[in-house]
């Protein structure tokens, strides 16, 4: 531990003084190693600045203007955030060093205190200290990223909720930079704070930002995006991604072409659907067989059996393997327009391929047969779901996995 005289203040220098700034070893010899750190924005320049020094003041050259040096400095982690009042700080501070002897004296885990600090700062809306808070635990290198993900969330919900869309987009970028690990519900918070703008330009602008920050051009949180404005209820977000994603400097990929395919399909779009699938067929990105089961499905949902038939000897012509989710959708399909014996044909194809049922393959066979009046045959399915009811898959297995 520092002596009390030692250890690391705060400086605020004023930009209208000759600044006889205090310094760590580290601050000079990291400069200059990212000229695109500030990204253009050549106005830049704070009325404070902070930075974390021992206690011994060296003077250095008057350099103007300061906001040249500023462009030219990378600090880690770098952050987008809007800085902090003096007050935010010094709350952030004394909650960090309470976290650290409480981990020390506790059984909780970073994660718990983190969480439930962060969580009343949210509760009482004070943004500015949680994002501290957090920048503080991130320069802490005993502390592992993923252990205040749960934290970072909740900060995002809170900005949601709050309606502060700049700065839930700020955190994001500040976790995208920074390599922080995130996971759907931070996708999930981000795109519903981002939603809440109704601002197309905001939107395109994030969007931009993002695939400037995206050096490997890589489709992957295009995607995830794409399907968190879906799953907080703005397709037209979603599909604005989508749209646009290859003036972002990506290109889509299988697993963009069939989350959009689902999104079309959940809000019965199929005509729209529809267009994507046959574009998807005439890039280099073939169809496979979730592609197949995800518009098998959505025609199946609003009766378009005929289609159903076409699309599935399609993927049997290609030679695609047919799984649960397609026989299920297929005998739903038969049964729908009245063709009992292939829907059971269907079923036993099912057993004699070795593929493991589902409760909900019975449970369709069931009430199809008991509503064309086939209450003997219904019957013995029933008895049979019952039997191997162990051994079915069930709701748990068709629970989606995080993107």
């Amino acid at each position: 531990m520092l002596s009390a005289s030692n250890r690391l203040k705060l400086v605020v220098v004023p930009r209208w003084k000759t600044p006889h700034l205090m310094c760590v070893n580290s601050f000079l010899s990291n400069s200059c190693s990212n000229p695109s750190y500030d990204r253009g924005q050549s106005n830049f320049s704070p009325k404070v600045l902070h930075i974390y020094i021992t206690s011994t003041p060296v003077k250095l050259p008057w350099i103007h203007p300061l906001s040249s040096m500023l462009k030219t400095c990378t600090l880690k982690p770098r952050s987008l955030v809007t800085q902090a009042s003096i007050n935010d700080e010094e709350l952030a501070h004394q909650i960090f060093n309470k976290i650290t002897s409480d981990s020390q004296k506790t059984a909780n885990s970073i994660t718990d205190l983190c969480t439930n600090h962060t969580n009343k700062l949210c509760k009482s809306k004070n943004l500015q200290a949680a994002i501290k808070l957090l920048q503080l635990l991130l320069n802490t290198s005993t502390i592992n990223p993923i252990e205040i993900l749960p934290s970072y969330n909740l900060l995002l919900n809170a900005a949601s909720e709050n309606n502060k869309t700049e700065i839930a987009a700020n955190i994001f970028k500040d976790m995208y930079i920074n390599n922080l690990p995130m996971d759907s519900t931070t996708y999930f918070h981000t795109t519903k704070a981002i939603s809440k703008s109704n601002d197309l330009s905001f939107i395109s602008s994030f969007l931009q930002e993002i695939s400037d920050i995206n050096p490997t051009r890589d489709v992957t949180v295009f995607n995830r995006i794409i399907y968190g404005f879906a799953e907080c209820g703005h397709v037209h977000n979603a599909i604005l991604v989508f749209d646009n994603i290859k003036s972002l400097k990506c290109k889509p990929n299988l697993i963009t072409y069939n989350t959009v395919l689902w999104i079309y399909g959940k809000v019965g779009r199929v005509d729209e659907m529809l267009d994507v699938f046959t574009n998807m067929k005439k890039t280099e990105i073939p169809p496979d067989i979730v592609s197949y089961n995800t518009v098998l499905n959505s025609l199946r949902k609003v009766g378009r059996f005929d289609l159903c038939v076409v699309v599935i000897k399609e993927a049997g012509k290609l030679g695609l393997r047919f799984d649960l989710r397609t026989y299920t959708a297929l005998i739903e399909c038969f049964f729908r327009s009245g063709n009992v014996e292939e829907s059971l044909r269907l079923l036993e194809e099912m057993k004699r391929g070795h593929i493991r049922l589902s409760v909900y393959v019975y449970r369709s066979v069931i009430s199809n047969l008991k509503r064309l009046g086939k209450l003997e045959l219904a019957g013995k399915f029933l008895e049979e779901m019952n039997e191997c009811m162990e051994d079915l898959v069930g709701p748990k297995d068709f629970k989606r996995k995080n993107r």
